[in-house]
């Protein structure tokens, strides 16, 4: 038990680092705030939340994986190297990809429900 509470801390070691240092990391955190308010106020079905917090947990997990690839491609290649931007743009790329999926399943989940508030008023 002291192994997994240990474990957890580190976690929230992590988590911390990641909230204090990197800037797109807090922005997702507050769009991921932002995405959750919007379902509490369209009070959005249990499938919507389920693809919300989805989008939620991989994007924010993603950027984790990213900052901890550019973390260790710092540490093993503190100069400039080709092959180490190519690891960093890669691994960008990546966290990229999913935020464009989690955009779109955004628009699919929350536009119809705006433009019908639009008509409404």
């Amino acid at each position: 038990m002291k192994k997994f509470i240990l474990s957890v801390g580190y976690a929230l070691k992590g988590l911390g680092y990641a909230f204090t240092t990197q800037l797109n990391f807090r922005i997702q955190v507050s769009i991921a705030l932002i995405a959750i308010a919007m379902g509490i106020y369209f009070n959005i079905s249990t499938s919507e939340w389920h693809w919300i917090t989805l989008c939620i947990a991989i994007v924010l997990m993603m950027e984790l994986f990213n900052t901890g690839i550019e973390a260790f491609v710092d540490l093993v290649s503190p100069g400039y190297n080709k092959l180490a931007g190519h690891v960093k743009d890669i691994s960008a790329a990546a966290v990229l990809i999913v935020a464009i999926f989690t955009v779109v399943t955004g628009l699919i989940i929350f536009l119809p429900k705006i433009l019908l508030l639009i008509h409404a008023a």
